[in-house]
């Protein structure tokens, strides 16, 4: 008789519970999986419905098996659903497919474990997810410091990538306390483990893309990582510290230490725009304007360092 579906699910875990339970009656299954298709620029569900068939003359009883103890196959993702709620509030977003956010969470340690097989780990994730997230932090350099040189857009975006950096962005979400990991990752401490948060917060950037697009993704990055990018930039300013070196020379021509302040400010929140004033003994010896305050008075303090000769 032909193979009939009698369970469907966008989980690997769940599916792998199902096939165990059938397996331990007796009942041989084997899984469907959806194929990933084609990303750009279509949001998509990479994963697929996930469904168990079974021989037609096998499917009444898999059923029944199947419906008697769907209160346990289902408690086996009570924990999960419960944390993916409070992920997602976290993070601002709702998948509509669960299954992603479950896929980018399982590290490689727990699907080596499952007996089935059949539970996929999230590196495939995490390479996509490290390509959008380039791409993305590319695009917020490229329209916010039109101005600025190919070397020091790189340097700003090599401080947002790094793996310390997107580890931090994974602790701020606790997003280690809901990884997928193997018993031997979790005895060793993988939940803190930078290397493994970032890869995982990467997996994220990928599944928020297949869920629900380029804009799910990008707005979700751009409000992350909007601090970091702009310290990013006053850092490659920073490095050539105009405001020590303006110090210094006020202190060699006997002149009062210069003060800082907040001319003018504009533009919505999260996405201001300053102009800083240097100033001493009363003199306005620079004036800049900057998307953060640090590289606002970096640039006063330069622009008054020419105008002290």
């Amino acid at each position: 008789m032909a193979p009939v579906v009698v369970f469907t699910t966008t989980s690997d875990i769940e599916a792998s519970v199902v096939v165990a339970l059938l397996d331990s009656h007796g009942i041989p299954s084997f899984r469907i999986s959806g194929n990933p298709q084609a990303i750009w620029p279509m949001a998509i569900n990479a994963l697929g419905d996930i469904r168990i068939a079974v021989a037609g003359d096998a499917a009444e009883e898999a059923r029944r098996i199947i419906a008697s103890h769907r209160e346990d196959v289902g408690g086996r993702l009570v924990r999960l659903q419960d944390e993916f709620e409070e992920l997602q509030n976290r993070i601002g977003y709702r998948f509509r497919d669960r299954g992603l956010l479950e896929h980018a969470l399982t590290h490689k340690s727990r699907a080596a474990e499952d007996a089935s097989g059949g539970v996929a780990d999230n590196e495939s994730l995490e390479f996509l997810g490290d390509a959008v997230l380039g791409l993305v932090v590319a695009d917020v350099l490229f329209r916010k410091y039109p101005d600025s040189d190919e070397g020091r857009k790189s340097k700003i975006k090599a401080s947002v990538v790094s793996t310390p950096a997107l580890a931090r962005r994974a602790e701020q979400v606790q997003l280690g306390e809901h990884l997928l990991l193997g018993r031997g990752e979790e005895k060793t401490g993988g939940r803190f483990k930078q290397a493994l948060l970032a890869d995982a917060y990467e997996a994220l950037i990928a599944a928020l893309y297949l869920d629900g697009g380029l804009p799910a993704a990008a707005a979700f990055l751009e409000r992350e990582l909007n601090d970091a990018i702009e310290a990013g930039a006053a850092q490659t300013v920073v490095g050539h510290d105009y405001k020590s070196a303006l110090q210094e020379r006020l202190q060699a021509l006997g002149r009062p230490l210069p003060e800082y302040r907040v001319a003018a400010e504009s533009g919505p929140d999260h996405r201001k725009v300053f102009t800083i004033e240097v100033v001493a003994a009363g003199e306005i010896l620079g004036s800049a304007t900057g998307k953060a305050k640090k590289e606002a008075e970096q640039e006063a303090a330069r622009l008054a360092l020419d105008k002290l000769g």
